[in-house]
């Protein structure tokens, strides 16, 4: 069950980055990963796109969106690769009419700096994209983005998608480049509602240690759930 949900992804902010995990992806015939967009230029995106096309990858179920994309590149990705779920930030939602006509496909990326922005209206659109270690830090703080989530636990639909990374006890963080297994702990103790059908691992780290990340947390999952 969760091998099929948890995706590797492209992630990073250089040409190096993104050319680096594709042609990792092309060597282990991976079709089916997550996408973030977040640091990547225009220019650094057309070019993913461009080599997208020619690889072996048939599905980016997810993608996270940045501000400055164009409606036509959801378009594109919707088109291209059936993509279904793209998550934003709480500032993004100045940004719905750009989007117009995919507000129930975009999921809310909330912090854990004890701020909701006024702007946010989650019933607006599909629902949360529950980053796992800001949920497992909001929690700790009790912040006001925990508050605002659990107020709305009961709502299944809203829960459709995941950044999944490591997570630090010590600074009550989250962690893009998990260097020891231990720093996935965190999600045993996290509440099932917040684990959705499509969780894409958010990690700096290359294809190849996230496929094995992949296969310890499938196992973990597994064995709480």
């Amino acid at each position: 069950m969760w091998a099929k949900k948890i995706l590797v992804s492209i992630t990073g902010s250089t040409d190096k980055d993104w050319r680096g995990k594709l042609k990792e992806i092309e060597k282990f015939k991976i079709t089916k990963i997550g996408l973030f967009c977040e640091v990547f230029t225009k220019l650094q995106r057309e070019k993913i796109y461009q080599f997208l096309l020619k690889s072996k990858v048939k599905e980016i179920p997810f993608v996270h969106l940045k501000a400055d994309m164009a409606k036509e590149e959801l378009v594109f990705l919707k088109n291209n690769f059936k993509t279904k779920f793209f998550s934003i930030h709480e500032e993004d939602f100045c940004s719905l009419k750009k989007w117009q006509g995919f507000s129930k496909n975009l999921y809310l990326e909330m912090n854990y700096d004890n701020y909701v922005s006024n702007l946010v209206q989650v019933d607006k659109i599909g629902g949360f994209c529950l980053d796992l270690s800001h949920f497992k830090a909001a929690q700790v703080k009790n912040t006001k983005e925990y508050q605002y989530v659990m107020k709305r636990k009961k709502i299944k639909k809203y829960f459709r998608c995941n950044h999944l990374n490591g997570y630090s006890y010590e600074k009550n963080c989250d962690l893009h480049t998990v260097s020891n297994l231990k720093e996935f702990a965190y999600l045993k103790t996290l509440p099932k509602f917040v684990f959705s059908d499509c969780l894409a691992l958010e990690l700096l780290n290359p294809i190849k240690e996230q496929i094995y990340f992949k296969k310890y947390l499938v196992n973990l999952l597994n064995k709480v759930f």
